[in-house]
């Protein structure tokens, strides 16, 4: 009995060694000022976007997760973004490279790199085991490298934590 207890919790230990959390620190929402200026400049910069059919994609990239990153439409603030997963029907992702390459040429050396999207959700949900979530699908059909050093994602507070999946904070 007790040697199937000790495999069930080996078990249970190796499945969940590979996922990340969802949840923010509760420390870390007690950071966020919504009048920090430059929280307040990043705003007025993004309402200013020119509208247009293309979206604004920021990739975020954790190591073993299959989403691909925030997408948010012209205008709309990052708080408003959603977590996707990419599909590649149509076009393949800009890092789609081999995830043990070199550094610089691998899978997810584009993580917070900004990019101009071309595409549209395809109304599915994709489930992605690793972070134990279902997000929804978006297609993608061309992009355009905005930035590679665009700053802050959500507030200038944030920090990137590799093994968390960031939530998206209420401001």
């Amino acid at each position: 009995m007790s040697l199937r207890i000790s495999r069930f919790v080996f078990l249970a230990a190796l499945l969940g060694a590979g996922c990340s959390t969802v949840s923010a620190p509760s420390s870390y929402s007690m950071r966020l000022d919504p009048n920090d200026p430059r929280l307040l400049e990043r705003r007025a910069q993004i309402a200013a976007e020119a509208p247009g059919n293309y979206y604004i994609g920021r990739r975020y990239w954790l190591k073993g997760t299959n989403f691909w990153g925030f997408v948010r439409k012209p205008g709309q603030q990052w708080d408003e973004a959603k977590l996707v997963m990419l599909s590649e029907k149509v076009k393949r992702a800009p890092d789609r490279l081999p995830e043990d390459g070199p550094d610089g040429s691998r899978h997810g050396y584009d993580h917070n790199y900004e990019y101009k999207l071309y595409g549209e959700f395809s109304g599915q949900r994709v489930y992605d085991p690793n972070s134990n979530q279902i997000l929804p699908e978006f297609v993608l059909r061309d992009y355009e490298l905005i930035s590679t050093r665009p700053g802050f994602l959500f507030h200038p507070n944030q920090r990137f934590e590799p093994l968390r999946v960031p939530a998206i904070p209420k401001l």
